[in-house]
């Protein structure tokens, strides 16, 4: 656990590392002629970087798991997940957190994606964000970001100023903090109590970090949010039993997987549903026999939990 802000630590030379000497900064041999190359050579090279990138994510499966594990710890403490980050880092938060909701029935506010600069920054670049490490902790506080919930820091350098002034505030409430980078011993890695680096190394674009180390951590941030959902409940077997039917192929998807729980035909499956109202209700009440009321009772009991409501 590290001792002191992170503004200290760089004063005391740490975390000091000059962004060209970064190995996200570092020129990539294999794509060193790219623009030369026949698109489908250029291609080729693209792509072999892009199968490094799930490599240097199994590397960090350990930081993940625990990451996971201390994020589920404060939810059930009826604590929240936040993302935040600038650029594309930012970006990327802002998705994971939006699709949580559909994805897995939760409220908007349990995972939420902050980005420096606000939702205009989703499409607009907003030059000098990054670079306000006050800007970072306002924007914690105006989401009303407490002791009790978890802040996953995003920076593939990991040592934007925004991300770090977030970190320092939410570790100085004694909040969990996580840092999610690409470089081995950047300064979130120092200045987070968790820290999840896959290293994705020189980009084939140099210094493009939206391509290796930007899908090293969508594919982290997946890890990170899918874990935490199937940890609390909202996911049963591997069906997203919790998905919310707002659009024509969300229903189906709902009748599909309330048939393949039950064996109920399509038909007798869609009445089920429109009638209970949820793939959770209609399970319990096909499976135990219950009224809706009844089912909404043992998931009320269970915390959600398909699995205890089945009494599994």
């Amino acid at each position: 656990m590290a001792i002191g802000t992170t503004q200290e630590r760089l004063a005391s030379g740490k975390g000091t590392t000059a962004l060209g000497e970064l190995a996200t900064e570092a020129r990539n041999p294999a794509s060193a002629k790219l623009d030369e190359l026949p698109t489908l050579d250029m291609l080729r090279v693209i792509n072999a970087a892009d199968r490094e990138v799930a490599e240097a994510v199994a590397a960090e499966l350990p930081n993940i798991a625990t990451a996971v594990d201390a994020i589920v710890a404060r939810i059930r403490r009826r604590g929240r997940l936040f993302y935040l980050g600038a650029g594309t880092s930012g970006r990327l938060g802002v998705l994971d957190a939006s699709e949580c909701p559909p994805t897995f029935g939760v409220p908007g506010e349990l995972v939420q994606g902050i980005i420096a600069g606000g939702d205009v920054a989703l499409r607009t670049s907003v030059e000098g964000a990054e670079d306000d490490r006050l800007l970072g902790t306002a924007d914690l506080k105006a989401a009303g970001f407490s002791a009790r919930d978890a802040l996953v820091g995003i920076a593939a350098s990991g040592r934007t100023p925004y991300m770090l002034g977030a970190i320092d505030y939410a570790r100085a409430l004694g909040a969990l903090t996580i840092g999610l980078s690409c470089v081995p011993k950047s300064a979130v890695a120092s200045a987070a109590e968790i820290a999840i680096t896959p290293a994705t190394g020189a980009e084939i674009l140099t210094g493009s970090t939206r391509m290796k180390a930007g899908t090293a951590t969508k594919l982290v941030l997946n890890m990170l949010s899918t874990a935490v959902m199937v940890r609390t409940g909202h996911v049963y077997g591997n069906w997203m039993v919790n998905v919310q039917m707002t659009n024509a192929k969300l229903v189906d998807r709902a009748e599909r997987i309330l048939s393949a729980m039950t064996g109920l035909q399509k038909d007798d499956a869609e009445r089920l549903l429109q009638k209970a109202g949820s793939v959770k209700c209609a399970v319990l009440m096909h499976k135990l026999k219950i009224e809706r009321s009844q089912a909404e009772g043992r998931l009320a009991a269970a915390d959600g939990d398909l699995r205890k409501a089945l009494g599994e």
